[in-house]
């Protein structure tokens, strides 16, 4: 399907802005894909309808030259009245004169544009479906002479650039045909040709197979009465039989594609700016060895203050199992910080290496920056609280309740056992009339309680776990977790951040392929088979 220009200019519009706002674009490019020249000759033009003639859109053919040339003057010879000012009494053109049909109605114009209009119109219905303009001498030392020549371009089909002896190489005239040329049909007109010579002619043809007419139209006309190789008849007959629907259509599909050619030259150009999907890949894998890299350079940094955090958590766990806000010691300080940005600031660099825009990696990275110190502080805490909660390894905590279960049940075993023995001597005497227990029982006795319960106190005191090792352990656990934590952060920022990339890709592609859309229609294919093909720069 082949979309209207300025269905396509909207859909560029609309996709800018929102690139622009996630930072994919910059704004200088958006302003460069916001303003998009719209006009076209059928904005401008249209036959008023009448009952016996299907209304169609005329032929706009603008006499274009610089100072002097006698644009004017062809013009007024075409009217048959003096209704653009030539000669002594305008030597310079400030103005545009429109001659055209009075049932061709103009549509509407900026102010600025009206103001410097001269309309003539006539009742020929051989040039109904024509508008001729003379321009304004776009050579002139004035810049609104050059201002209404660039404002009127776009409106127009054909160029008639006429020239005369002394000015076929005006240098501004050569430039602005180079810039416009590829986009209008042209003739020539070689003007006072009563004052010309050969060699001028053919210098001047040759110059403009140069620039790429292949068989350029060029007309030698002379204003002066009384000369006759004069060939204004030939030009008025080729317009005339320029201004036919087909070729009008086939003009309007030829500026359609050269338009969508220029945007999707933009829009690549634009593409080549946003890196492709390998460099996401190669993106993450930096960001990785950067990352390895800062970690191993933060953990040696952390040794010493972890062992002093570490110390003041064993003297005061009390306080920061029950209240963090005791906590009086950071481990995250202005070197870390320092060493952190540093990291994200390299591979920020890196990004803009690999040829993708950087802002939406700011956009994204840059809250991680006071976000760290926070991770950092939590997940050490939480670390060192559950193994200040929790100290030593799982076989020491085994062992370690072993050793309270036997504080307990060992003594009280041994007092069971001689209160057992006590009582059976005790009743075995009162049958026997045998001694009751003697000094020796009674020493032996005591030392069992007291060893059953003395030999687990002493080993559950020795056995017990240090609490400046256990903080310190607790410490390294949860910086390894911040850092892994912060790693995974940075990853899925970047994956979020390949999701967007690659849609912007797919949505500035689908455009360009929109614009790749070549015009069905057979006419516009026609154009190298027929003489307008003589009319057309390649």
């Amino acid at each position: 399907m082949a979309y209207d220009y300025s269905d396509l200019t909207e859909k560029t519009k609309c996709w800018a802005k929102q690139a622009h706002t996630t930072g994919w674009i910059n704004t200088d490019t958006l302003e460069q894909l916001s303003h998009f020249d719209n006009r076209t000759p059928d904005n401008l033009f249209s036959i008023i309808t009448l009952a016996e003639h299907k209304a169609t859109r005329p032929l706009i053919v603008a006499f274009m030259g610089g100072t002097g040339v006698g644009k004017s003057t062809l013009l007024n010879r075409l009217a048959g009245k003096p209704i653009a000012k030539a000669g002594v009494v305008r030597p310079t053109s400030r103005e545009v004169t429109l001659y055209h049909h009075q049932a061709v109605a103009m549509q509407l114009l900026p102010e600025q544009q009206l103001a410097s209009i001269n309309v003539s119109q006539h009742d020929n219905a051989a040039n109904q479906q024509v508008v001729w303009i003379d321009m304004p001498d776009f050579d002139s030392t004035e810049q609104s002479n050059k201002q209404l020549v660039f404002q009127w371009l776009p409106y127009i089909d054909v160029l008639i650039y006429v020239v005369s002896p002394e000015r076929y190489k005006d240098e501004k005239a050569w430039r602005l045909l180079l810039a416009e040329g590829a986009r209008h049909a042209w003739l020539f007109v070689f003007n006072q040709w009563d004052r010309g010579q050969l060699d001028q002619y053919d210098d001047f043809n040759q110059q403009l197979q140069k620039v790429g007419f292949v068989e350029p139209v060029i007309f030698k006309t002379a204003c002066s009465e009384g000369f006759e190789a004069d060939e204004f008849i030939g030009l008025e007959s080729t317009i005339r039989s320029l201004a036919t629907g087909h070729t009008v259509e086939q003009l309007e599909q030829r500026g359609s594609q050269l338009r969508k050619d220029e945007l999707k030259s933009i829009l690549q150009s634009v593409a080549l700016n946003f890196g492709s999907e390998a460099a996401f890949e190669q993106i993450k894998e930096q960001w990785q060895d950067q990352w390895s890299d800062a970690v191993k350079s933060l953990q040696q940094g952390f040794i010493w203050p972890l062992k002093q955090i570490a110390d003041y958590y064993a003297d005061h766990a009390a306080d920061l199992i029950t209240n963090t806000s005791n906590v009086k010691h950071t481990l995250w300080d202005a070197w870390a910080q320092t060493r952190f940005d540093d990291t994200l600031d390299e591979f920020i660099i890196h990004v803009d290496q690999q040829g993708i825009p950087v802002l939406p990696f700011k956009q994204q990275i840059e809250p991680l920056r006071d976000k760290a110190p926070k991770i950092i502080q939590t997940q050490t805490e939480l670390a060192a609280r559950i193994a200040l909660a929790n100290p030593g390894n799982v076989l020491q905590r085994f062992i370690l309740k072993c050793l309270r279960v036997c504080e307990i049940v060992l003594p009280l075993s041994a007092m069971s056992w001689v209160g057992y023995k006590v009582f059976m001597n005790f009743y075995t005497s009162n049958m026997i009339d045998n001694h009751y227990l003697g000094v020796d029982f009674a020493v032996h006795s005591s030392l069992l309680m007291v060893l059953s319960w003395l030999i687990p106190f002493f080993i559950l005191k020795k056995m017990q776990p240090s609490l400046k090792k256990s903080a310190f352990k607790g410490l390294n656990k949860g910086l390894g977790n911040a850092f892994t934590f912060v790693e995974g952060e940075v990853i899925d920022t970047l994956q979020g951040l390949a999701l967007q990339h690659k849609e912007q890709l797919r949505q500035l592609s689908e455009i360009i392929n929109l614009c790749s859309a070549k015009e069905t229609d057979k006419a516009l294919a026609d154009v190298k088979d027929n003489p307008l093909k003589r009319l057309l720069m390649n």
